[in-house]
């Protein structure tokens, strides 16, 4: 299938999604927003991909929000005070369900059944911070740097950033970037465990980072797949809780077949025969 943001292809169980359009630095136009859950919720829905890599190409990994391709609210000169009133609500509500919309597009990276891997080169700016910490994992070139730009333009971000980078990394830290929009660059961003590991280049980090992510899609698709879930609610949750949650997860999930088979393959040194993800409903496209 033909998409208008992003190319797609699948090998050895690991799907790649690009950004497609350097030439104007992958920034995120409505299509994006139509486009990427549709293509991370087939994948999950089809059960057969184990791990997910999004990457990007030119000189910057995302510009964020492409702000002119979205369309304003009408304009109130010519109203009544009231009628002004009432076009300012209905136009706060509407903005108010565009961001919840464009909210769930990565959410649904977080809510994907397998593990999500960000590339990131050059500029990880505005929205292309709130894409990557929705991922599982972070890895970035030598040239990258990320900025939690709305600052800089009278916005304060809101299509998932702080929900998420405050549990990344020090609450301090996060504050800094988003008081003052400032450039974090890899090295740092690696320090600060905002990013897994720096390559030198491009080319070195789509190796490196394919290669962890068929290092993932090798393992068994359900253990991964509690891990995720697990790891993500105990980020949202109480120690106490997590631990309850776990031993319900394992009294229902945990199989002696597959624990078996991963032995047994790891000692053969060959590829693990494990059960797939079981399929599920296709998601609805529309999401603007």
């Amino acid at each position: 299938m033909t998409y208008t943001c992003f190319d797609v292809s699948v090998e050895d169980r690991v799907a790649h999604v690009t950004l497609n359009r350097p030439e104007k630095r992958n920034s995120m136009i409505p299509e994006f927003w139509e486009e990427l859950p549709k293509i991370v919720g087939g994948f999950d829905a089809d059960g057969e991909v184990r791990a997910i890599v999004i990457s990007s190409t030119g000189p910057h990994f995302s510009a964020g929000l492409d702000v002119a391709a979205f369309g304003g609210g009408g304009g109130e000169g010519d109203m009544s005070p009231a009628e002004a009133e009432r076009a300012r609500l209905q136009n706060a509500a509407r903005f108010y369900d565009r961001v919840r919309a464009l909210q769930g597009t990565f959410t649904c990276l977080e809510e994907c059944r397998v593990p999500v891997l960000a590339a990131i080169q050059g500029g990880c700016i505005g929205g292309g911070v709130d894409l990557a910490t929705a991922c599982d994992m972070r890895y970035a070139s030598a040239d990258a740097f990320f900025t939690i730009f709305e600052t800089n333009i009278g916005m304060t971000a809101d299509v998932g950033t702080f929900p998420r980078i405050v549990k990344l990394i020090p609450e301090g830290v996060a504050r800094e970037l988003a008081y003052t929009g400032r450039r974090m660059p890899a090295m740092e961003a690696q320090t600060v465990g905002l990013v897994n590991r720096v390559f030198d280049d491009h080319e070195a980090m789509l190796a490196g980072v394919m290669e962890i992510a068929r290092e993932i899609a090798s393992k068994a698709p359900m253990a991964i797949r509690g891990c995720k879930r697990l790891i993500n609610y105990s980020r949202d949750h109480s120690t106490a809780d997590t631990l309850d949650y776990i031993s319900i997860w394992n009294a229902s999930m945990l199989s002696r077949g597959e624990i078996i088979e991963a032995m047994t393959a790891n000692r053969e040194k060959r590829p693990g025969d494990f059960a797939d993800l079981p399929k599920l409903p296709r998601p609805d496209s529309s999401v603007l």
